[in-house]
């Protein structure tokens, strides 16, 4: 099975981002961040250009998978996974794992929630899981709400009896305790395969590293690796992967 995990900056590269989705429908899981679904306004406070329904125009570039679509932000931003419609779905949901019930309406300091789908193919069970973390204006460095959010999901994650994968843009330098924490017992795919940067030439900031893909024990990796794709400011990581 093929997955794909990409912060879509918004869409504002429409065009760009369908024709990348229609030329790699074959790809059985999309984890995406930054998903604005029919809303009235953007969410965010730069003066980026964006797509606000971008979700429909994905999913008709992609009209063999079902969506299932976590906000965070007015119902109508957040996180958002396609999958094949021929792969049999248990379950879905959200854990929230970091809570600002002060959020003002705009700006990146909103809520974060952890989505999840758990999957069965071939009698065996598997959560693919899709993660957005914490901005909150300083860098990428660890703070004491980063390092409480890992722990709550990392809670989930230990909750889940069954292989899992967890993708998205975890906001994250690789040398953090935040990232520590969530890579207990899983499987750093970055630092295993010695990426050097998950971000593209859109990205002006000398910091290369906000996206990851952690695999638990039980998903065999057949092929990972960075996508040259520049349809974001972040970059497409890809994954080959069989469940064990």
């Amino acid at each position: 099975m093929k997955l794909i995990t990409l912060n879509i900056w918004g869409g504002q590269f429409k065009e760009l981002l369908i024709e990348f989705f229609a030329a790699h429908r074959d790809v059985n899981f999309f984890c995406l961040q930054e998903v604005n679904h029919r809303a009235s306004h953007k969410s965010s406070t730069d003066d980026n250009p964006v797509c606000l329904n971008i979700l429909d125009e994905i999913s008709a570039a992609l009209s063999e998978h079902n969506f299932f679509f976590r906000p965070t932000v007015n119902n109508t931003y957040g996180l958002a996974m396609f999958v094949k419609k021929n792969i049999e779905i248990v379950a879905e949901g959200e854990v929230i794992i970091h809570d600002n019930p002060n959020y003002p309406g705009a700006g990146p300091t909103h809520s974060r929630n952890l989505q999840w789908v758990q999957c069965k193919g071939q009698d065996k069970e598997y959560c693919v899981l899709n993660i957005h973390c914490l901005w909150n204006g300083a860098g990428k460095g660890d703070s004491a709400e980063r390092i409480e959010q890992s722990h709550r999901a990392k809670a989930f994650l230990n909750s889940l009896q069954v292989p899992k994968i967890l993708s998205g843009d975890f906001n994250l330098r690789p040398d953090t305790m935040s990232i520590s924490i969530l890579e207990d017992n899983m499987d750093n795919l970055v630092k295993r395969f010695g990426i050097q940067s998950t971000r593209t030439s859109l990205y002006p900031k000398a910091e290369r590293f906000a996206d990851y893909i952690l695999t638990s024990s039980g998903v065999l990796v057949n092929d990972f690796k960075v996508l040259p794709d520049e349809v974001s400011d972040h970059s497409p990581l890809f994954l080959d992967f069989s469940v064990e």
